[in-house]
This record gives C-alpha cells, structure tokens and sequence, in this order.
C-alpha cells in the first residue's frame, strides 16, 4: 500500500483518520493505524476508521485504537462516521451503522450535532470482561488509587469495557496520564478497560477519560454513556444528563427500557492523500 485516501474528522475533541473502503480492499493493519495515527511522524489521530461494508451491506466501521489494536465500540466515532457519510452524500436524516458491538442507528440533526443509539449497559462481569464470577456486578464500590486515595467506581460495558472512577475534586487534579495506564491494564480486566474520572456536583458532571489503546482523548463518546449510566444507577443524575470532557459536552439520555443515546457534535477537518509507505519509514 502506497498512496491512500483519507479524511480527518473529530467529535468534541476526539479525532479520527478516516477511510472509505467500500469493497473492503484496503485493510489496515496495526502498523499501519499506529503510523497514521502517530502525532510526531503521521497525520495524528486517537484512532483510525476504516469504513467498509458488512455482509447486509450496511456501513461497517472498522474501529482500531492510535496503536493498532481493535476495538468493538466507539460513540465518538460512529458519530464521525455518519457525518462524513453525510459530507460525501451516502447518508441523510437517519442511518444504521455496523460495529463490532451490533448494528447502531445514528440520527443526523439540523444542527451538525448526532444522535446515536448506543444499545443497552451491562453490569455483569461476564459482559464487561471482568474477573470474578459471570454473574457478579461492581457497582460504587470502594477502590483503592493508591497513595491513600481511595474513590467509589462502576464497572460495566457499553460493547466495550469501562471502569468508572467517582472522584470529589476536579478531575484535572488527578494524574490521569500515570493512574490510567496503571487500571487499563489492570489483571481484573483481562481485555484491558477505558478508565473514566468523573465528578458530580453544582448541577454537571466534569470528566477526563483514558481511552484503552489511546491514552487520554479530549472526549470518549462510550465513556460519556458510562459515566452516565453509573451516575444515575447510583442515584447521582437523572435519566438524561450533560458530560463535559476537556473537548466539549456530549448528552447522554437513558430510556424506560435501558437503551441509551449518545448525542453532540461531530466536523470534518480536512481531506488529504497520504504515503502509507513513507509514514512507515519515518517512524523510529
């Protein structure tokens, strides 16, 4: 592979090297994302999708973390997704997109904002994946960050895994860049988990999140719902609640029946061609 094709997008912050593959003749490879993904040696970005087609012919997103590896779920990204289909004339109103975690539909609004169905939270450490017994659940339980610090978290999956750290100050106090690294590796998650710091109080919810194969993003789209979902299992917000990240607010609402939709904003920032080829070579 040589010259390819690509678009740059990002939702509050959370920024996507995007490709359209159609045919799915242009995979990539790990290599390859953490090249293109790289923010000294490649274009930058704290993923890569590749936007092929799924067996019922719907768009899938091919999702891999900025080092390569796979992911089942991005809220951020299936946003971005809908908005270059959009931008190229393949979408309008409303769509279903394909994903590692199932089919999702995506609602594009009047005002650049997207509505997505993210599904259903599960609390089962089956589901999360997390150790311990399948049936079990870690719900605003004690945990210990070391250093005499210790926070109330949750732990569930939004079709990927996610631990959710209750904190009582700005999450900007916290050494998100040491502790996140430290829990996403974490042996009770054996598939690695995105890390979110969040604080409730004075009417909002204030987050920083650790993205699993990323490190710390402006937003996480998935993220967003987990700390939605925890706040109000534990009776912190109500059913329908704003996040705000370093990178902008997503809304988060859960239904009667559990589903919960994602909604903000999602932009184009530029179209180019690249070297894959040349982006391999300048990495050390």
């Amino acid at each position: 592979m040589s010259e390819l094709r690509l678009w740059k997008y990002q939702a509050t912050g959370n920024d996507f090297v995007m490709t359209l593959d159609p045919d799915d003749r242009q995979p990539l490879g790990p290599d390859e994302v953490a090249a293109l993904c790289d923010r000294r040696f490649g274009v930058g970005a704290d993923g890569s999708i590749r936007v092929t087609t799924d067996p019922a012919g719907l768009p899938f997103m091919d999702y891999r973390n900025a080092d390569g590896s796979l992911a089942e779920m991005c809220g951020n990204g299936l946003r971005c997704v809908a908005t270059l289909l959009r931008d190229l004339g393949r979408a309008n109103g409303a769509i279903e997109i394909g994903t590692r975690s199932g089919v999702r539909r995506a609602e594009l609004l009047d005002d650049d904002r997207v509505r997505v169905q993210m599904g259903e939270p599960n609390f089962t450490k089956a589901a999360i994946p997390m150790r311990g017994p399948a049936w079990e659940t870690f719900l605003e339980q004690p945990f210990d960050l070391g250093g005499g610090v210790t926070v109330v978290a949750s732990a569930l999956s939004m079709g990927n895994p996610h631990l959710v750290l209750f904190v009582e100050d700005d999450p900007a106090r916290y050494h998100v860049a040491h502790i996140g690294p430290v829990l996403e590796r974490d042996e009770r998650f054996p598939e690695g988990t995105n890390v979110e710091f969040a604080r409730v109080g004075d009417g909002e919810v204030v987050a920083r999140v650790w993205e699993r194969g990323s490190g710390e993003t402006m937003a996480c789209g998935s993220g967003a719902c987990a700390i939605g979902v925890a706040a109000n299992e534990a009776g912190l917000t109500d059913a329908r609640t704003s996040i705000r990240f370093p990178g902008g607010a997503l809304d988060v609402e859960r239904a009667d029946d559990g589903a919960v939709a994602l909604t903000g904003p999602a932009s184009r920032v530029f179209e180019t061609t690249v070297d894959v080829d040349a982006l391999l070579g300048a990495r050390p």
